[in-house]
């Protein structure tokens, strides 16, 4: 699985994208929510470590979610 930020602009605030292996969108939500029904996405469990990983993304970098 991947995780990418994506920098709002003006009054959209910004996102974070979910991918699977093969760069399908899974997931996509805001950065500053609490994260909800992680269990679909095979993560629950791991708000905690997750949301480590969002505070350290760079916008626009795709990354390797190893969590």
């Amino acid at each position: 699985m991947y995780i990418v930020k994506v920098k709002g602009k003006a009054k959209i605030p910004d996102y974070i994208q979910l991918r699977d292996n093969n760069f399908v969108l899974i997931a996509y939500f805001r950065a500053d929510r609490p994260l909800k029904n992680l269990d679909r996405y095979g993560l629950e469990g791991k708000e905690e470590a997750l949301a480590a990983v969002i505070e350290s993304l760079e916008f626009g970098k795709l990354q390797k979610l190893e969590i």
